[in-house]
């Protein structure tokens, strides 16, 4: 079991400063009129304490058991307390062990840990409280609060199976995967634990409020991650939706004891049909990054088990955005997305079902796209050598797609500019060298919505 432990820190912090802050404000304990009071707000192991003998808390004693409880006095003006601790085995109330909190301060939680090395794997036990002032002045003990030390995990891994969604055989998507979980034997089994991503989650962690009171957290309470048995060493049924649907999915499970001690694991194995959606482009627009309308219509088991609600879209163009378009009453979607990749674009497609199934995602991909310009001159060819210092050259850009609105070029001797596509979307420009050898020119296209493409690289060697 574990407990938020950054929540714990912050009030312990807080306890010392106002410890240190009561300890020079307080009234000596011979001016004190009030007397201790039995300390309120029992736990153990950040739940609160049973004060049934039938019904003891059970947990893990391993390292001991930290209990806690609240402090207090008649007296309001009284800060200095302590807190003293005792804890005996049902089996033979004469064998007691004692912890205390010198320095507990009143109206918060003061803790110890009672039974390190004490506690008995098997054995029941009851412990008690009470508030010690300054002057050696006791409260009353608290009632007994009773524990069951179970430091034992389940030996066996549970039984787990699925009615609609069998293991070893392909099924359809689209229904929540109702999955039976059974103690497998194991007697003292109190639920179970499960995950679609490989590691559990902790049980029985607690955060921590006002005056230091540990708030419990019922792992039963989250049905996404934990099940509750039918009865001790029982079974249960859950249904599960994952949180997205791929070919093969696995459900890793573990029983959980009385303590919240994990049994070994089990890992169900479920494979699932290609549920995703149909991807359609609608429109083809000539010039580049203008809008396409795409069309997504569902795969037809997921519609027949439950209506698709939702498309979530990413696009991976020069950028990576993700966009949810709600389903027509038919199931069907269409979407606007602007093609602005410059290598060229992707989108992963998937539908959300009314019950909540994800799908698995469909890919769309435009193929590879060159948007580098196409680079050429009367003069300098690529990748060969000619001209001459002193001799000019004129280089033509064009496009490989409508709407270029301009070029820029850098020389390798840092010659750069900026021109402007005039007809078809071409551009000239001329230069001249001065000095032989080996040049690169760069060069890439803006087009009129103000997306820079892709550069290219032009060689060439000067006499």
């Amino acid at each position: 079991m574990k407990t938020s432990l950054g929540a714990r820190t912050r009030v312990a912090f807080a306890s010392i400063a106002a410890i240190s802050l009561a300890l020079l404000l307080a009234t000596p304990a011979s001016a004190a009129t009030g007397t201790p009071t039995t300390p309120t707000e029992l736990f153990n192991a950040d739940q609160a304490c049973s004060t049934d003998a039938s019904a003891p808390l059970y947990v893990a004693g391993r390292g001991g058991l930290v209990v806690e409880g609240i402090p207090g006095d008649s007296d309001s003006s009284v800060t200095e307390l302590s807190v003293q601790y005792q804890i005996w085995p049902l089996s033979d109330p004469t064998k007691i062990a004692t912890a205390s909190n010198q320095y507990a301060l009143a109206g918060n939680e003061s803790s110890a840990n009672l039974g390190g090395g004490f506690l008995t794997d098997g054995q029941s036990y009851a412990w008690q409280a009470r508030t010690v002032d300054a002057s050696g002045a006791a409260s009353a003990w608290s009632a007994p609060c009773y524990v069951a030390d179970d430091d034992t995990a389940p030996a066996a891994a549970p039984t787990v199976s699925s009615v609609n969604y069998p293991s070893g055989q392909s099924n359809q998507g689209g229904a929540p995967i109702k999955i039976t979980l059974d103690a497998n034997g194991t007697s003292d089994v109190r639920g179970f634990v499960y995950s679609w991503v490989g590691s559990l989650p902790v049980a029985g962690v607690a955060s921590i409020g006002e005056h230091g009171i540990p708030q419990f957290q019922d792992p039963y309470s989250d049905p996404k991650y934990f099940a509750r048995a039918d009865a001790l060493g029982g079974s249960t049924t859950v249904s599960l939706v994952p949180p997205q649907a791929s070919g093969f999915l696995v459900l890793t499970v573990a029983s959980l004891d009385r303590a919240f001690n994990e049994s070994p694991t089990t890992r169900f194995y479920i494979q699932v049909k290609f549920d995703g959606p149909t991807v359609t482009q609608l429109s083809h627009p000539k010039e580049f990054g203008k809008p396409t309308t795409f069309e997504f219509t569902p795969d037809p088991g997921v519609e027949a088990v439950s209506p698709v609600v939702s498309y979530t879209v990413v696009h991976l163009g020069q950028n990576q955005t993700t966009t949810t378009v709600k389903a027509s009453a038919q199931g069907t979607a269409k979407l606007k997305i602007t093609l602005d990749g410059i290598y060229g674009d992707t989108l992963q497609v998937s539908s959300t079902s009314a019950d909540g199934w994800v799908t698995q995602a469909n890919w769309w991909t435009g193929g590879e796209a060159d948007t580098t310009p196409t680079v050429s001159s009367d003069v300098y060819a690529e990748n060969g050598t000619s001209g001459g210092v002193g001799v000019p050259g004129t280089f033509t850009f064009a496009p490989k797609f409508k709407g270029v609105a301009s070029y820029t070029y850098t020389f390798s001797d840092g010659t750069t500019g900026t021109v402007k596509a005039k007809g078809q979307g071409s551009a000239h420009i001329s230069w001249t060298p001065s000095q032989g050898g080996w040049y690169d020119l760069n060069v890439y296209a803006t087009t009129e919505s103000g997306i820079q493409l892709a550069a290219y690289d032009y060689y060439f060697t000067v006499n």
